[in-house]
């Protein structure tokens, strides 16, 4: 993998002279923008309800190669949140998109439908046996999830085998406190503790430097608020958060983005130029660092 790192800018500072390695970024960040809104434009245009439509592809039993994929965690909702999805929010082009640029800015092998196809993705419950082949799980809306025995005791056989769940796209008080009664079920907090990580945590640095986590918000807000608002639940929402679960060996085997919809920043990455340059780069310096960290602890 390409050990090389790239600051990224603080995304609430919008002054102060750039570095020479923060310009680097910035180049690269039209160029891919320009590359973006032209090999997008097939799908681009396309709305919310589209990407639901997509078809779900469930984990095979065995999958056709040891490369990285991506898994989403397929869940029951027992509760709504606005603009919430429940599993399938930023379903599939979250997963499609944050796999094809890990592969293109890193030396990552990723598993593909062919030699030159779209990137695997997977659905998986936690009670599959297929849950063990996946290297990485995501999971979106957890404000709204509702864990049975048996899938609570399946994501735990999975994370303290090594397994890593990422949760994304939650947002307030009231989401939280769900997800937290959720996770408990998994992890028990007594044994494994749910910490806020420190910007000087490995993970912030894998491949690009990362300096404050970025508040991102869904596209349909963005554009109700004129690209203004990123908290979306107002008062209750304006600080975004980065936390974790790590096993008794210091290894972090939960992530959880709260506040933020770091996502929708691959989700949506074309479909509007200024959504792009304002979340996109942000959203994928921390994708990429958290994917390699995973891959790489």
């Amino acid at each position: 993998m390409d050990n090389r790192k790239t600051q990224i800018p603080n995304p609430k500072s919008q002054t102060g002279r750039l570095s020479r390695r923060r310009l680097g970024w910035r180049f690269w960040v039209l160029g891919f923008g320009v590359w973006v809104f032209a090999a997008g434009a097939a799908w681009a245009q396309l709305g919310r309800g589209d990407f639901y439509n997509a078809p779900v592809r469930m984990a095979p039993a065995v999958f056709p190669d040891g490369n990285f994929v991506i898994c989403r965690l397929y869940y029951t909702q027992v509760r709504r949140e606005p603009s919430g999805g429940g599993w399938r929010t930023d379903y599939p082009y979250g997963e499609i998109n944050l796999t094809t640029r890990f592969s293109e800015m890193t030396r990552a092998p990723v598993s593909r439908s062919s030699s030159k196809g779209q990137p695997n993705h997977y659905v998986v419950r936690a009670t599959d046996e297929a849950l063990f082949q996946c290297p990485f799980v995501l999971a979106s809306d957890v404000g709204t999830v509702g864990l049975t025995t048996q899938e609570a005791d399946g994501l735990r056989r999975y994370l303290l085998k090594g397994g890593f769940l990422w949760v994304d796209d939650f947002w307030g008080t009231n989401a939280w406190l769900h997800w937290q009664d959720q996770i408990e079920q998994v992890l028990p907090a007594a044994q494994f503790p749910i910490e806020d990580v420190a910007l000087s945590d490995p993970i912030f640095s894998a491949q690009f430097v990362v300096d404050a986590i970025p508040q991102i918000t869904n596209i349909g807000f963005w554009r109700q608020s004129g690209g203004r608002e990123t908290s979306e639940r107002g008062s209750d929402s304006l600080d975004a958060h980065f936390r974790a679960i790590r096993d008794d060996h210091g290894r972090i085997m939960v992530v959880m983005t709260h506040n933020t919809d770091i996502a929708d920043s691959w989700e949506r990455e074309g479909e509007d130029p200024a959504f792009f340059y304002q979340f996109s780069p942000h959203g994928y310096a921390v994708g990429i660092n958290v994917l390699l960290h995973a891959m790489t602890h």
